[in-house]
């Protein structure tokens, strides 16, 4: 899979049901592309189909914070990548150290350790820093 292979999933993770014409503007790339694209993924596997899941019905495996810290002017081209990831669930830009918050998804330990390793590797990414999420609470409202 190449980029546009990952930024149409980001997309279709973010909505599924979006139609092929704006998918295509969303990617910058022709309707007949973005169709033999999405059917190469889809006979491929890595799209295994499209469905609803509710809050309730969704299983994590490992869950993290990766705070990530880029390289001066190296900006937009490590925010495409980043959104080209589909285990990314959130991206936040903040003040201080780090530049983005990164809320990861990943099905196991090895799966967590594969995709860390993929954020590391894209240029620009100066730094990280990642913290597990184990147990949730809710606070008092």
């Amino acid at each position: 899979m190449d980029d546009l292979d990952h930024r149409l999933i980001a997309l279709l993770r973010s909505n599924a049901r979006l139609p092929i014409a704006k998918l295509a503007a969303h990617l910058g790339v022709s309707r007949a592309t973005a169709k033999a694209r999405l059917d190469r993924l889809v006979e491929g596997g890595a799209i295994a189909g499209f469905t609803v899941v509710t809050a309730a019905a969704q299983s994590h495996g490992v869950r993290a914070i990766t705070m990530i810290e880029v390289e001066t002017k190296r900006e937009d081209a490590v925010l495409k990548r980043l959104m080209g990831i589909p285990e990314l669930r959130q991206l936040h830009t903040t003040n201080g150290r780090w530049d983005y918050v990164a809320e990861l998804e990943a099905a196991d330990v090895a799966a967590f350790d594969d995709l860390l390793r993929t954020i590391r590797q894209i240029d620009g990414i100066g730094a990280t820093d990642t913290s597990i999420l184990l147990k949730a609470r809710k606070a008092a409202s």
